[in-house]
């Protein structure tokens, strides 16, 4: 073999070594959610109602709609009272008491940080007046129907822990009124409404289920009449509910 081919036959061994085509790398990156890598066959797999998967979105925020169950406690603090008989101004003070019952609330999150809701729940409460010229006169009860709208400022859209204060308004429906007998023979109990302030937090515990923790302070007074004018005995009565409104409860996010 000549030394001249030598050199010729290196040279052609290189250029066909370097020449072959060599397939591509091709990296699939994992969706990740917290740190936590999916792998392909966890993001196929169907996410079941209660699971946090790749596809559950994180936190609350613009288009969530959340339907939120809770226990409510009213608490009504009847800051301020005032009592009439036959038209002339009584010493004396109402008491409304405490209940519990359940809640059902509405929200719609029109941007990540602003969301409407309403709450819709009945309680019934019992009414008694004391220190009156008759002592302690027990009025009756009647059901509380309070709808109340708020708008709230979230401060941390798309995080598990998102805080929140809210302003609203409160309307109140008194039905089923019942008065107490004996001297309330009688008993109505106008309609009324106020402001509110709230605070609270939603936390997602799992999936698309939140914890929520809200307190409401409602800004109303209610306005009852006992008896007829011509009884002998009319009574009415001005007092300052303002009930503090506790509720605890989970939430679906649609």
């Amino acid at each position: 073999m000549s030394l001249l081919a030598v050199p010729f036959m290196v040279t052609a061994t290189a250029y066909a070594q370097t020449a072959a085509p060599v397939a591509p790398t091709v990296y699939v990156s994992a969706p990740v959610v917290h740190g936590a890598a999916y792998t392909p066959a966890q993001v196929a797999k169907k996410c079941g109602i209660f699971e946090t998967c790749a596809t559950t979105k994180i936190g609350l925020g613009k288009g969530d709609f959340i339907v939120r169950l809770s226990a409510l406690g009213v608490l009504p603090t009847d800051r301020t009272s005032k009592l009439w008989l036959n038209g002339s101004r009584i010493p004396g003070n109402v008491s409304t008491t405490n209940q519990v019952m359940p809640e059902l609330t509405f929200e719609y999150f029109f941007t990540d940080n602003v969301s409407i809701d309403l709450i819709a729940a009945s309680t019934r409460h019992e009414v008694a007046a004391h220190g009156t010229p008759y002592g302690k006169i027990d009025v009756g009860s009647a059901w509380v129907l309070p709808p109340t709208v708020t708008l709230a400022w979230h401060f941390r859209p798309h995080k598990r822990f998102n805080p929140y204060l809210g302003v609203g308004g409160t309307m109140m429906w008194f039905h089923n009124v019942s008065p107490a007998g004996g001297l309330v023979q009688k008993l109505n109990v106008g309609f009324t409404g106020g402001p509110s302030i709230n605070a609270g937090f939603d936390y997602q515990v799992v999936g698309n289920w939140f914890l929520n923790v809200d307190v409401k302070h409602m800004f109303v007074r209610m306005h009852a009449w006992a008896n007829d004018r011509d009884s002998g005995a009319f009574i009415k009565a001005h007092d300052s509910l303002d009930p503090v409104v506790v509720g605890m409860g989970i939430e679906y996010r649609f």
